[in-house]
């Protein structure tokens, strides 16, 4: 597939000339790139909120606890955790507060005061929230997909969550996706969590595409920014409440707030 002759909204200092208003004169054909790859949370499904939720309630009841000033805000979240790997978001998170604890082992209870345990007992309310209220894919996001698979263009999944696969599952959409690069995958081959570009660049290889021709979906700062220094040729950004502003500074070269203005 060539994509020389798209015109590309390219990013720069101005946040005008990659928002794109949901004008499709301004968007790219995805169809015509080798392959398109999504974040999953924010994304594809409206996860992040149940992300949200659970590390605000973890974090508050531990602030608390342990006197940790300033409070957590949701701020914190789009700043340290969102679109990062769990260990390495509660590390950044706890470090924005000059709070250190030793790493400890993925093994580690929920109640153990390590960067492990304290991940593994946000996770534990992630889980119960899942289990217990589901999930639906986004309409348009599903739009998007659909379209992409009846032109044949290959599509995976780039997330740092380790519940990914169960999130898929949940949605329904797994068997949808060849590829899923998740958390799980990149703790076992040692790759660094956005916005290092190596969970991209690595599921790019597992489709066998090169990121130069390829697109990837994010709605993350972190993971704008992992796309970017990846070299994927549009860096889509969803704005789900991060703001376009910072996402187009981020490194997207197109901003919309729902991936159906692809299909629309």
């Amino acid at each position: 597939m060539s994509c020389a002759s798209l015109r590309i909204v390219t990013a720069s200092a101005d946040y005008a000339d990659a928002v794109t208003d949901g004008n499709p004169d301004r968007l790219p054909d995805l169809t015509a790139y080798d392959a398109v790859l999504f974040d999953l949370d924010g994304v594809l499904t409206p996860t992040a909120e149940v992300h949200m939720h659970a590390w605000r309630t973890m974090f508050e009841e531990l602030f608390a606890q342990w006197d940790i000033q300033p409070p957590y805000t949701d701020r914190d979240y789009f700043e340290y955790l969102d679109g990062k790997k769990r260990y390495d978001g509660v590390a950044s998170l706890l470090r924005s507060r000059d709070v250190e604890v030793p790493w400890g082992d993925p093994a580690d209870p929920p109640t153990a005061d390590t960067v492990c345990g304290i991940g593994n007992r946000k996770n534990l309310v992630f889980a119960a929230v899942l289990r217990s209220e589901g999930i639906a894919a986004y309409p348009g996001s599903m739009r998007l997909v659909d379209k992409l698979q009846a032109a044949g263009v290959p599509i995976a999944v780039v997330s740092s969550s380790k519940n990914a696969q169960e999130v898929l599952e949940a949605a329904g959409i797994r068997d949808r996706f060849d590829v899923v690069m998740d958390g799980v995958v990149a703790e076992r081959d040692h790759l660094r969590s956005k916005p290092a570009p190596d969970v991209f660049v690595e599921a790019a290889r597992m489709l066998g595409v090169d990121p130069a021709r390829s697109v990837a979906v994010e709605d993350a700062l972190s993971g704008v920014q992992s796309a970017a220094a990846g070299g994927f040729a549009v860096v889509v950004g969803v704005d789900r409440g991060v703001g376009g502003e910072d996402l187009a500074r981020a490194g997207a070269t197109v901003v919309v707030d729902d991936l159906a203005a692809f299909v629309d």
